[in-house]
């Protein structure tokens, strides 16, 4: 007969309290508010699911799910592959390896409110290096009027602050490896893309779903980093699906805006579901 300890519940207890203060409270009250057309908190009336359907049949919605959709495929398909090469170039000696992490890891130590800015200043064509130095390729001094200019400073924003996060866990997947495994490769004579597609890959995957889940949840719904830079601009290019979230927040519209807030976390949590199945499938894979 098995014994079952239960008591590892008590550790676990405080993180489940904080989590519920600062999680679930908080969405039980959003999803309440959706339900109300609200004037002031003291003063909302009933209106069903009447939000959601607006949304729902909204252009408005969906040309904002397209942008944050097409936003994250892009930033994904360049910080995945780019942080997989970096990781396999990180020189193998003990110094240089924790020099060169430390100086990857850069970009994250800098908070996200200030990352908008520190480009805003680098971009100005007065005081900014790459301001000075752009238009000598090409690029226009009024970039903010241009749609395709404003995306690719976002982008670059996005690949510049979180291909370290995607470098770092491929890395430490990578030393996971045995080095008797890739003497094993030389030995049979190997190249580099037999090496990385049957030694290496193989390693990278759980991380590297886990990386995709991380970034794709990040950037499907940035803000901080978005909406200084253009404020949705130019004519609403930039509009994403949180920053028409803060449009409505700032406009006081607080039914709607918790409905948006709802269908938002509904996608995620779609998103991440899809992904959790996944890793789930590998696991099995894995474990044949």
């Amino acid at each position: 007969m098995k014994y079952h300890d239960n008591t590892g519940w008590l550790y676990v207890l405080p993180a489940l309290l904080v989590l519920g203060l600062v999680g679930l409270f908080p969405l039980i009250t959003v999803i309440n508010y959706s339900f109300f057309e609200i004037f002031i908190l003291d003063a909302r009336f009933w209106v069903g699911t009447e939000w959601y359907a607006q949304i729902i049949g909204s252009n408005r919605f969906w040309a904002s799910f397209g942008r944050s959709t097409l936003f994250s495929i892009l930033v994904l398909i360049i910080q995945i592959p780019l942080g997989i090469a970096i990781a396999l170039s990180i020189p193998r000696g003990k110094v240089w390896v924790g020099l060169t992490l430390a100086v990857i890891a850069l970009p994250l130590l800098v908070p996200w409110n200030m990352i908008p800015s520190l480009w805003l200043s680098l971009l100005n064509p007065e005081t900014g290096i790459l301001g000075r130095m752009m238009p000598h390729i090409g690029w226009p001094t009024d970039w903010k009027l241009s749609a395709t200019h404003t995306w690719m400073v976002l982008i670059a924003m996005d690949v510049w602050h979180w291909t370290s996060l995607v470098v770092i866990l491929c890395y430490g997947a990578l030393t996971t490896i045995p080095a008797a495994h890739c003497q094993a490769a030389a030995i049979d004579g190997a190249g580099p893309w037999r090496v990385f597609r049957f030694i290496q890959f193989p390693k990278l995957q759980h991380v590297l779903l886990m990386a995709v889940l991380l970034r794709f949840m990040d950037s499907f719904m940035i803000y901080t980093e978005a909406f200084p830079i253009n404020a949705g601009g130019p004519n609403g290019a930039t509009m994403f699906l949180a920053v028409d979230l803060g449009e409505d927040i700032k406009a006081f519209n607080y039914g709607p805006s918790a409905a948006r807030s709802v269908l938002y976390f509904l996608i995620v949590l779609t998103v991440a579901w899809a992904f959790t199945k996944t890793q789930a499938k590998l696991d099995r894979e894995h474990a044949q």
